[in-house]
């Protein structure tokens, strides 16, 4: 089924292609400048650190849905091995397998293509089966600090957790701000938290994944006016799913990561984050989210970490 005319409209009124030349491999996190860094850095006042990542464990967010996308299996190869003969020092090793994107992670812009293409204008077939992307690999994202800021929707509608069908709109991130008395600025990456991720924690990890709360189609534009460098939350699916238009599957994906060259990311616990701030009432903070260097994925685990 071809996209429909809606989708396009609004592809093209976020369009970022050429913005930052024609080769250029990291989209909006070129919004991410020496002197946004060092204004995020002015964010610290305490050394608070809040830790965003859910454990890696075998029984994770995954519960097969998503074909390919396995938890982490965890292996141990070395058991007390005394290498160099008996009585030396002894070493224990592991090995895991997981699916890049099984855990809290960010989205490489390669990590999906709409009519044939990906960011930039590059043919969706420079992601193969044994190279990866060719292209816009998270490899290419070397660094990822800024000001982080807190658009905690949930807390502003005074509410744990977002029903299932809630579509966060723009009038929602607006309250968003007004609620943390804080406004989103060239370069942040925004944290949007919906509370969905609660479900996970309690232990149903099925009802983390569908019906979940998520971004609308209309939220791509908000953070193109805002020129966000990067946005993540706390769920499975990062939009509403299902999908608040019919048939339209992963339309906030094909915007952000194609159309804009925008990184998202997913499975984010927000829920210290999101008391820490309301303790210090402060919204905004200096954000550590490094992806891991896998030459040629379009995703990649990560830790990130607030430091308010």
């Amino acid at each position: 089924m071809a996209l429909p005319k809606e989708f396009h409209e609004i592809a093209r009124r976020v369009n970022n292609w050429g913005r930052w030349g024609a080769d250029d491999e990291i989209g909006t996190l070129n919004l991410i400048t020496d002197e946004v860094v060092r204004a995020a850095a002015g964010e610290v006042r305490t050394g608070r650190r809040v830790p965003l990542a859910l454990p890696l464990r075998q029984d994770g967010v995954q519960t097969g849905v998503i074909p390919g996308r396995v938890n982490p299996l965890h292996t141990m190869v070395q058991l007390n091995q005394e290498l160099f003969g008996p009585g030396t020092v002894a070493c224990s090793d592991d090995v895991v397998t997981m699916g890049l994107q099984a855990g809290t992670h960010w989205d490489a812009l390669t990590h999906v293509s709409h009519s044939g293409t990906l960011y930039n204008g590059r043919p969706a077939g420079t992601v193969t089966a044994h190279g990866g992307a060719e292209f816009g690999g998270i490899d290419k994202v070397r660094h990822l600090v800024s000001r982080g800021v807190l658009l905690d929707v949930a807390g502003a509608r005074g509410v744990e957790r977002l029903a299932g069908d809630h579509a966060v709109t723009p009038e929602d991130l607006a309250a968003a701000e007004e609620f943390g008395r804080v406004r989103v600025r060239a370069g942040d990456v925004a944290l949007v938290r919906t509370g969905q991720v609660r479900a996970y924690l309690a232990g149903d990890r099925h009802g983390y994944g569908h019906p979940s709360p998520g971004l609308s189609v209309r939220c791509p534009e908000w953070f193109h006016a805002r020129d966000v460098a990067a946005v993540a939350n706390d769920t499975l699916t990062f939009e509403i799913f299902p999908p608040e238009i019919e048939n339209l599957w992963l339309p906030v994906h094909a915007l952000h990561l194609v159309e804009m060259g925008m990184p998202q990311g997913q499975n984010w616990n927000l829920e210290e984050l999101s008391t820490a701030c309301g303790e210090t009432g402060r919204y905004a903070f200096l954000l550590s989210a490094m992806p891991e260097p896998f030459v040629g994925a379009t995703g990649t685990p990560v830790a990130p970490v607030a430091i308010l």
